[in-house]
């Protein structure tokens, strides 16, 4: 089964992405189901599946977040409650475990993206080797030579921030049933393989210059 495992929507900060148009864009582009992980934010996980349900989506949402922790970004998927950002990667990992969630670490060496830049010594269950938004191989090369270096499992997410380039990198998932346990239970056994390509330049740029948009329209409504 082909999962995205990376996915942003408007409950982030900086995506408009709405969740009839994720869900709508997963199915034209081959995706069995996919991860909402807004920035440091559960609910838009939780409302996607909601959303799905009512539609008669045939598309799995596994709930997430993308945890902003002290020395970067975390994913933590089957996510039940808030993780607070700030904390050490050890302590949000901590949290993590405590509801029984998957630990994936996202784009570790895309700095420029908040990647945590180390892998060693981290209690994980996969690490992110293919991320559509890196504008070269640099940084998914070098995840996967230290995913391999550790033997971890590697997976692929989009990263999307905008619905029509949900799936273009993805999780190939061996799973036993279509279910969220079953999918985290085959990433946490490492029946898992990355596959897609990089997002074309002058999307990430769009996705980009919407993004700060947004935050710049967020921050002059608090005003």
């Amino acid at each position: 089964m082909r999962f995205d495992l990376h996915v942003h929507s408007l409950f982030s900060r900086d995506s408009n992405a709405s969740h009839d148009d994720i869900l709508k864009y997963a199915s034209i582009n081959g995706l069995d189901g996919f991860a909402i992980c807004d920035h440091d934010s559960i609910e838009g996980g939780i409302e996607c599946a909601k959303r799905a349900r009512e539609l008669g989506s045939e598309q799995l949402v596994i709930p997430g977040v993308e945890v902003s922790s002290s020395r970067g970004h975390i994913l933590v998927l089957g996510v039940r409650e808030r993780i607070e950002p700030g904390l050490s990667p050890d302590e949000t990992i901590k949290k993590a475990r405590e509801q029984g969630a998957v630990v994936i670490i996202p784009h570790p060496f895309k700095i420029s993206s908040h990647g945590i830049g180390y892998l060693d010594g981290l209690d994980i269950d996969a690490v992110e080797v293919l991320n559509s938004r890196c504008m070269t191989n640099g940084p998914n090369d070098r995840a996967r030579k230290a995913a391999e270096k550790l033997g971890l499992p590697q997976v692929g997410g989009s990263d999307a921030h905008e619905a029509q380039m949900v799936g273009r990198t993805y999780a190939e998932i061996d799973a036993h049933e279509r279910t969220v346990e079953a999918v985290l239970d085959a990433i946490r056994a490492g029946r898992t393989s990355a596959g897609g390509r990089l997002t074309p330049p002058s999307f990430v740029v769009k996705q980009m210059f919407a993004g700060q948009l947004k935050k710049a329209r967020t921050r002059l409504g608090k005003l």
